[in-house]
């Protein structure tokens, strides 16, 4: 089972088990993540999902598509290069231990 680890604003760390095809947004709001909203309830529409991901897996989960792209210029208030809404990045086996940072704000 892929391990998601979920860096929280206080620097701590919280490893989960995420089962493959799953969305990172959903095994972050089913572990009770703090900072991952979700309203959309993975939908790409409300960007309350938002994470860094970590530079180690930036090239393996890759870029925003048009509509998150959109969504992540209108509705985040720091954007950084590896950002992405965590609804749009789907847990596979090679992508065990993948490390995302909560953002200060949604």
């Amino acid at each position: 089972m892929p391990k998601v680890v979920f860096i929280t604003l206080d620097g701590g760390q919280r490893v989960v088990d995420a089962n493959v095809g799953e969305s990172v947004m959903a095994v972050a709001v089913r572990n009770g993540i703090p900072g991952i909203i979700g309203e959309c309830g993975g939908n790409c529409s409300c960007a309350t999902c938002h994470v860094y991901v970590a530079d180690d897996y930036a090239a393996e989960v890759g870029g925003a598509g048009d509509m998150e792209d959109d969504l992540l210029d209108l509705g985040v208030a720091d954007r950084r290069e590896t950002s992405r809404l965590s609804c749009q990045i789907q847990v596979t086996d090679d992508r065990d231990g993948l490390t995302v940072h909560i953002p200060e704000e949604q």
